[in-house]
């Protein structure tokens, strides 16, 4: 029972708000030396270099920067103001902007904090000014700026391909028309809400001239996605693996703030030492995770929770089930990275011992994961866009604002479970 009694003590610490990575780590050496004795942790140094040397994991740092390169020079900004203008005309034309807009930052950047703040500091005002319905508004930009987590290249993709021994590259293929009918899903609603409720998301007023706004859009989205298909069609093709792509994504997003004007010697420091941060935060998580996962295993409790499992009335879809709904209320409470480091190394051996297509399980998890960054009281994307939004917006609404999208979300999460072969590439 040490593994048992190992992830009940760290869920703990955590709920109490305690950091993840040394969480990880405290818990696991002292439940680790005082149930299997200090020797244990004498392969911990080999563990460790281990993962300094895996190069898959190059490719985090590599998409960071080139996230908060695109964050910093403006690229979010010019593409919301140009694509509202251009389809602000029909009723819910702003928010099905803001969607197609953290479409694209998804896909460029796949970091979810840049996407919701810098949607909420410009497609925010424009809907409320419009008088769009106070809880759509807020809803969209949140949903929006989650697609970062199903639509490559995402972090938290990478890190799956990584714990859960599976190659990135068909991780990100598997991972393109879920998130491409979640945009779709999301589109779909504010056309049908736009004409149940126009109350809801009125069009706006445009007195610009077509032409100009068709070239200024043009201008705005051809040099993102000339990016994207450099970065992803590298990947899909075989020409570069995903870590020879985020360097192609990282250079790139360089060349991007230059011809915008957004490049400087400060800035570029700025931006380096933020990757630095982040990008220090996962390892630190990382580390921690190894530890824990190095305990849990000796412990022996890993054959306890597959054996349980196995045995469980239904196959593999009781499990399937039951991990997804833990993972779902999981991420009420907790990060989507310590729930990919905390649960996922757990539930893998399960996964493979009933012959379970690990590509398409691992998709289900990102877009359960996804999930988290919307449902309350601690999802990442609500804190991201209340620090934002105008002082008088009240959490709750906020809150009101998301629930269609988490039902939409997992409405398409059905359809990945249900018809795998028809929507996993």
């Amino acid at each position: 029972m040490t593994g048992i009694i190992l992830f009940g003590i760290a869920l703990c610490f955590l709920f109490f708000g305690y950091s993840v990575a040394f969480t990880f780590a405290g818990v696991s050496l002292l439940v680790g030396i005082y149930a299997l004795g200090l020797d244990l942790f004498a392969f911990m140094p080999y563990r460790i270099m281990s993962i300094m040397e895996n190069t898959t994991l190059m490719a985090i740092p590599m998409f960071i920067f080139m996230g908060i390169v695109l964050q910093r020079t403006g690229l979010a900004e010019r593409l919301l103001e140009s694509s509202a203008k251009l389809f602000g005309s029909t009723a819910g034309g702003v928010a099905i902007s803001t969607i197609v807009v953290g479409a694209l930052l998804a896909a460029s950047t796949g970091v979810v904090g840049a996407s919701v703040v810098a949607m909420g500091v410009i497609s925010l005002p424009v809907m409320l000014k419009n008088n769009y319905h106070e809880p759509t508004a807020t809803g969209v930009i949140c949903a929006s700026g989650t697609l970062g987590q199903i639509i490559p290249p995402s972090i938290i993709l990478i890190i799956l391909g990584d714990v859960m021994g599976v190659p990135v590259g068909d991780l990100f293929k598997a991972a393109v028309i879920p998130g491409m009918l979640l945009v779709v899903a999301y589109t779909a609603y504010i056309l049908i809400l736009g004409k149940i409720k126009p109350q809801y998301c009125p069009a706006m007023v445009v007195n610009e001239n077509k032409r100009e706004l068709w070239l200024q859009a043009v201008k705005d989205i051809v040099p993102p996605l000339v990016l994207i298909v450099s970065v992803l069609g590298s990947i899909f093709t075989g020409i570069a693996t995903p870590t020879e792509s985020s360097a192609i994504g990282a250079v790139g997003a360089v060349i991007l703030s230059v011809f915008y004007g957004g490049f400087s010697v400060k800035n570029l420091h700025g931006i380096s030492i933020e990757t630095v941060k982040v990008t220090s935060m996962v390892f630190a998580v990382l580390l921690g995770a190894t530890a824990f996962a190095m305990v849990f295993s000796y412990s022996g409790s890993e054959y306890l929770i597959e054996e349980f499992f196995i045995e469980l009335p239904g196959d593999k879809w009781t499990f399937i089930l039951i991990a997804m709904v833990a993972i779902l209320i999981l991420g009420f409470f907790i990060d989507f990275i310590e729930i990919a480091f905390l649960v996922v190394p757990i539930l893998t051996p399960v996964a493979m011992a009933l012959d379970i297509n690990l590509i398409w399980f691992a998709i289900l998890i990102s877009m359960n994961l996804q999930t988290s960054f919307l449902t309350p009281p601690f999802g990442f994307s609500l804190f991201y866009l209340k620090g934002v939004a105008p002082k008088a917006m009240k959490t709750t609404t906020i809150y009101k604002g998301v629930i269609p999208f988490i039902l939409i979300q997992i409405m398409v999460l059905l359809l990945v479970l249900a018809f795998p072969d028809k929507l996993i590439l």
